[in-house]
């Protein structure tokens, strides 16, 4: 079957290069596969980084590049989709690595008659110090990041969403494309369209991909706040994409909001009570995390480190949710999902 993999980017150049070597290391005939690279106004050499993976002779159907001057991922991907030729189109996000049979495992398992499928999607690290170990261990742990099923390693399943997924081409044909509204949460957004719209979503733990955790303090509190930001907006849009963990950081950041006011007007039990509970947990929380690594010091920061992720996607949601109504105001145009759906069937009309 002819695969399509689409890649959208924006100043990627330090993770463009190791991706494509893994792009063509794949086990997959290169002929089968066509390469979309949408750049989406990048101001580094990322666009000159596809622009020569394309020139090099490695194979496959055609390497085609495009732009995205609306830069947001949920449009870049609707500018990859507009484009694709291929029955399985799989989504590899730019900060990624990929194993040499990533393709052929996915194909296979579409194979088996599923319409949607992914795996395991661990975190690493590009370079292995004390210190960018200790923020990966807080992005592995299910106290710094999520419940979600693609970051550990399940028995196979049916979940509600997943990451580095492949789709057969009718299913996006069938529920039109992303919705440009949306940041962060496209996926989600998608994922229950699809959903909806009767189909299912494998978990395949044969699959598995890596995403390069941020290298900073500073850029992984600033993915958590606009993590959470992108949570409260969403509520304007699809509701329903959601479940309630996506909210705990918010009703922590709420309980401390109460607890504080309660302090201030009558008693200082609910904030004590509130204050010992939670750091508990995330010394019991940080002793499960580190307890199979490798132990440094810098791993005693973990609490602190969990307390400022929290804080950082809760007050995300807070602001998100009140910036809610005049964004949903603002932002009522065309947000490009019926529009895939013409484009992609027409596409595939042409290419007969």
């Amino acid at each position: 079957m002819n695969v399509s993999i689409c890649i959208i980017a924006h100043n990627e150049q330090d993770t463009l290069k190791n991706l494509f070597e893994d792009i063509n290391k794949q086990d997959y005939p290169h002929e089968l596969i066509e390469i979309i690279l949408v750049d989406s106004a990048s101001t580094d050499n990322t666009k000159s980084i596809m622009q020569k993976f394309a020139k090099e002779q490695h194979g496959f159907k055609q390497v085609f590049i495009t732009d995205n001057p609306k830069k947001s991922l949920a449009a870049g991907w609707n500018v990859a989709l507009s484009t694709v030729l291929g029955q399985i189109i799989i989504k590899i996000d730019a900060h990624a690595s990929v194993p040499s049979d990533f393709v052929s495992k996915n194909v296979k398992c579409i194979l088996s008659g599923e319409d949607i499928c992914g795996g395991y999607r661990p975190n690493i690290i590009d370079e292995y110090t004390p210190w960018k170990e200790t923020l990966l261990i807080a992005e592995k742990s299910m106290f710094g990041s999520s419940i979600a099923p693609y970051r550990r390693n399940n028995t196979e399943k049916y979940v509600k969403s997943m990451f580095h997924a492949a789709y057969k081409r009718e299913v996006f044909e069938d529920v039109g494309g992303f919705n440009e509204l949306l940041g962060r949460t496209e996926d989600n957004e998608i994922h229950y369209r699809i959903r909806r719209a009767g189909y299912k979503l494998f978990f395949d733990s044969e699959i598995v991909s890596y995403q390069h955790t941020r290298n900073s303090m500073k850029k992984l509190i600033n993915q958590k706040y606009g993590n959470g930001y992108w949570v409260g907006l969403t509520l304007g849009i699809s509701p329903k994409c959601l479940s309630v963990f996506h909210f705990v950081p918010l009703f922590f950041i709420l309980a401390i909001i109460s607890s504080f006011i309660v302090s201030v007007f009558s008693s200082n039990i609910p904030a004590l009570i509130l204050w010992i509970v939670y750091w508990i947990l995330a010394i019991f929380m940080t002793i499960i995390a580190v307890i199979k690594e490798k132990k440094c010091i810098q791993q005693l920061l973990l609490p602190i480190i969990f307390f400022l992720l929290h804080i950082s996607y809760g007050l995300g949601t807070l602001i998100g949710i009140i910036k809610l109504p005049s964004w949903t105001y603002v932002n009522r145009e065309v947000n490009g999902v019926e529009e895939i759906k013409e484009t992609m069937k027409n596409n595939r009309r042409q290419a007969l």
